[in-house]
């Protein structure tokens, strides 16, 4: 664990999305917190997320297995492209 105070904002942005899975040590928000206290993007990018992981609570995205197997392949097929 490192115990500098400063984050990037690549860091901070990883930091919320941890935080969002409940997967984020105490002083990962710690940190985060001051950081988004000076930042004002990485603020957007934490309210959005808070947006985002509250609709999905409240309304699960619910796939039939055709869909399913479609979204996969695309994902597959963009992974590859970004491998290359």
């Amino acid at each position: 664990m490192s115990n500098k105070i400063y984050l990037s904002c690549e860091e901070a942005n990883h930091t919320c999305d941890k935080t969002q899975y409940k997967e984020a040590s105490l002083w990962e928000k710690i940190k985060l917190n001051f950081h988004l206290a000076f930042c004002a993007a990485c603020r957007k990018y934490s309210r959005n997320n808070a947006k985002l992981t509250k609709l999905i609570k409240k309304k699960p995205v619910k796939l039939d297995v055709t869909e399913k197997s479609k979204l996969q392949s695309a994902f597959e097929k963009e992974l590859a492209k970004q491998n290359n």
